[in-house]
């Protein structure tokens, strides 16, 4: 189809994640949260799930030339700069995927939210090889783990090492909800750079279903809107935290207030 025009505009964004019948993860959390960064949402579907918000029964893995058939013709219509990737069957097909992003677009922006376990305990990448590793660090720009992932995604290391290993192929946002030691406190690690803290904006939070997947797309929209990563990763906290905070279910609204100075959001 030679005639299609690509469109340009710069406001598409790309998920490429499983879908949640409780929209609270996956790929219509992410579209909400993108709408809210007044971007349009794209989305490819790597998995159906069978689940609600307090239940994981199932998980149908989508065949990885369905994705990238669904990656392909998105990209054939419009120019997008930053995909967001959350669960994904396994490293090798994670691995296809990031081989075919960047032959489409080099410049490609990829933030990966390595999901390990669903948050009603489902398992994901248990006991999988280490080989390809290095080269899918390589292919990200950030990767957004949380306190328990990034102690299973190199077993035989402890967390410091992993970080400071991973680290030096790509960005960390390394998230703070399940520290026991300063929870809420998320760390920025840059690559060739000083870590930074994030510390909590508000004082007290409600647990949320796929609040991990609504940062990663928080993350990924305020670098698709041109912003620095670390400004990103703050305003992303910021959001985030209203989204745990609209209400005291474990179904969070989507919603964004404009911060006041004291709360150090844009700095």
């Amino acid at each position: 189809m030679g005639g299609v025009i690509k469109m340009k505009e710069n406001n598409f964004i790309l998920t490429i994640a499983g879908h949640d019948p409780s929209n609270g993860a996956g790929i219509t959390s992410d579209i909400k949260t993108f709408a809210m960064h007044r971007l349009y949402g794209l989305s490819v579907c790597t998995a159906i799930t069978i689940q609600n918000d307090i239940n994981f029964k199932q998980c149908i893995w989508t065949d990885v030339a369905v994705i990238l058939a669904q990656i392909e013709i998105l990209f054939e219509r419009f120019e997008i700069s930053v995909v967001k990737i959350g669960i994904i069957e396994s490293w090798e097909t994670l691995s296809v995927v990031l081989d075919k992003l960047h032959q489409i677009n080099r410049d490609i922006k990829i933030v990966l939210d390595p999901i390990f376990k669903a948050s009603a305990n489902f398992d994901f990448h248990l006991n999988e090889n280490q080989f390809l590793l290095n080269k899918i660090w390589r292919q990200c720009y950030v990767i957004t783990p949380n306190y328990e992932e990034i102690q299973s995604i190199h077993p035989s290391m402890d967390i410091e090492n992993t970080i400071q290993h991973i680290s030096s192929f790509t960005n960390i946002y390394l998230k703070g909800g399940h520290r026991a030691d300063k929870k809420g406190w998320d760390e920025l690690h840059l690559v060739a750079n000083p870590m930074l803290m994030f510390p909590p904006f508000t004082e007290k939070t409600f647990e949320k279903h796929g609040s991990g997947c609504v940062l990663s797309s928080a993350l990924a929209s305020n670098i698709a809107l041109g912003e620095k990563l670390e400004t990103a990763g703050r305003k992303a906290k910021y959001y985030t935290e209203q989204y745990l905070n609209s209400n005291d279910s474990l179904l969070g609204n989507h919603q964004y207030n404009a911060p006041n100075e004291s709360q150090n959001v844009y700095s």
